[in-house]
């Protein structure tokens, strides 16, 4: 069945991107609630969340749902599905073209399934355990930095985290010669460091729709994750801290300075 929900997953997120692409397109007419700067929520989140329940519902009854705009729905078999349906919505409701539909499973309280799309560049970055991690059908990997210094480091801030300890991350990663990247889309960050285009990513606090898929790609993709309790984040969210595995312990050493 594994491979069931893999091929199910890749055509959902796609399905679900192109439907929340055609809200991007026609902004004017969404409705936007603002509750902060990163926690803009459109008619577009909720209707593309909707889209992707159903289909999980309809296909899968027995497996738990869990997403960011509705309540979980409980379920009885070993799988569970996190939905982040646009992360990045204050990008997409402000016309910025880098925000993507993000689907995870976990079986069992491990990473199973990790798909994100997006949409604007019509980029599937997709992962299943002990299957690899591809990005538009072919292979992908992490990067083989072996320096701070070689490449950027993505950084992820929201309200959840305290400026104090993004401020500490960047003063250390300056100090090393490094640079941070920042594109306010957790998800896309770090499908782009299991993909190599940056060489990792960190953020004190995810929540689990933002990151379990993308975590689950760089694993895939060879690089190196400090370990999480998979089962409690799902609902709680967790510390994210990835990147090549060359480099990996270089970023974790700013990471244990900062997120303290």
């Amino acid at each position: 069945m594994s491979q069931d929900r893999f091929t199910f997953a890749t055509a959902l997120v796609k399905r679900a991107g192109a439907f929340a692409h055609e809200h991007f397109l026609r902004l004017d007419t969404l409705n936007i609630e603002s509750k902060g700067h990163q926690d803009m929520v459109s008619e577009a989140d909720r209707d593309t969340e909707v889209l992707v329940r159903d289909a999980i519902a309809a296909a899968f009854p027995k497996d738990t749902i869990v997403g960011e705009e509705h309540a979980p729905k409980e379920g009885t078999s070993e799988y569970t599905w996190i939905i982040d349906p646009i992360d990045g919505t204050a990008n997409f409701v402000s016309g910025i073209p880098q925000w993507c539909v993000i689907i995870a499973c976990v079986k069992s309280g491990e990473k199973h399934i990790g798909v994100i799309y997006d949409p604007c560049a019509d980029e599937l970055f997709a992962a299943k355990k002990g299957g690899g991690a591809t990005l538009n059908g072919e292979p992908m990997s992490a990067s083989t930095s072996n320096s701070l210094s070689n490449g950027s480091l993505g950084l992820g801030f929201s309200a959840r985290g305290r400026h104090q300890a993004v401020k500490d991350a960047v003063d250390l990663l300056l100090d090393e010669g490094g640079i941070f990247f920042r594109n306010a889309s957790g998800g896309l960050m770090l499908a782009y460091a299991a993909s190599g285009r940056l060489i990792g990513y960190i953020e004190e606090h995810m929540n689990s729709w933002d990151c379990m898929a993308g975590m689950l790609l760089l694993e895939e993709a060879g690089g190196t994750l400090q370990e999480i309790d998979v089962q409690h984040a799902i609902m709680n969210g967790c510390k994210v801290v990835a990147g090549g595995a060359d480099v990996y312990a270089q970023i974790k050493a700013v990471t244990d300075k900062a997120f303290i």
